[in-house]
């Protein structure tokens, strides 16, 4: 089995792994992850029993039972790079013995449900829908450094969508599928379902221009009107693309489900969404 060195398995004094400062035993199978520390503390307000609550940087970790279930939740911060960490690490707490620093022989699967908000890309879809992601589509380079596996389907309609878009050549974008069995525990007539975008930022990769021009003219426009074999190009957002490429490589459940708080060929944004949140987060919360 492998063996992983100080310098590549970084731990800190502890022997927690680095960013997230957690043990094996802090953590659950089942992980709900969201990009704002606060929204936490607000997950946590639903369970019965907490066991385990730390904060380390930007990652805030509590594990306690929600209906005799025992969940973990994690803020993640925002952006793929982020996810590249979480995602190692929580493989690494699962499958690697950290006193060892060998690769276990039997292997864990996690259920990892990001819950986050989103931009939404399609006129007819509300604000504050729930939108369930059917696939990632990755405009970041995060997955670029792996050896991931991509289906024939993933290859596909990521073709279809980079052509229809014609971006600049040095954007190479990637796609992976959601994990069909989180995918139908969260599905349900409360939920809209399209392909997500991930993008590298919150300003130009979004196609938001406020002082500097963009050279992806219409992005959005083409991201819309994007229609292939039933697909549809429902919403934006930072994380899933890392989210869905690594975990599936890795043996890992993945989806995500958000919240839309604008709805941008509309122009519209939230005046509040408090309530709509804590109300995804149950639905979630009820479901895996």
């Amino acid at each position: 089995m492998t063996y992983f060195p100080e310098s590549e398995l970084v731990l800190n004094d502890k022997g927690q792994v680095y960013h997230l400062g957690i043990l094996p035993e802090n953590l659950s199978d089942k992980i709900i992850l969201v990009g704002d520390q606060d929204r936490v503390s607000i997950i946590g307000l639903f369970l019965e029993e907490i066991e385990h609550s730390s904060i380390h940087r930007e990652f805030h970790v509590i594990t306690g039972k929600y209906k005799n279930k025992r969940i973990s939740i994690i803020s993640t911060g925002i952006g793929t790079d982020n996810i590249d960490i979480v995602i190692n690490e929580l493989d690494a707490l699962k499958n690697i013995d950290l006193v060892s620093r060998i690769e276990k022989e039997f292997k864990t699967s996690l259920e990892i449900v990001r819950i986050g908000t989103c931009g939404i890309l399609q006129t007819e879809i509300p604000l504050h829908s729930f939108i369930l992601s059917t696939f990632a589509y990755g405009l970041d380079n995060v997955a670029h450094f792996y050896p991931i596996s991509y289906s024939s389907e993933e290859l596909l309609i990521c073709k279809k969508i980079t052509s229809h878009l014609q971006l600049p050549k040095e954007i190479q974008p990637y796609l992976s599928k959601s994990s069909g069995k989180l995918f139908d525990k969260l599905s349900s007539e409360k939920t809209k379902k399209g392909i997500t975008v991930t993008s590298s930022g919150f300003y130009g990769p979004q196609g938001r221009s406020l002082r500097l021009g963009l050279r992806t003219i219409e992005m959005n426009h083409k991201l819309s009107s994007f229609q292939f074999d039933g697909h549809k190009i429902s919403n934006f957002e930072m994380e899933s693309s890392a989210l869905f490429a690594l975990g599936k490589e890795l043996g890992h459940n993945c989806a995500t489900i958000c919240l839309g708080v604008a709805n941008r060929p509309k122009n519209e944004f939230t005046k509040g969404f408090e309530n709509e949140m804590k109300n995804l987060i149950e639905y979630v919360l009820d479901r895996i």
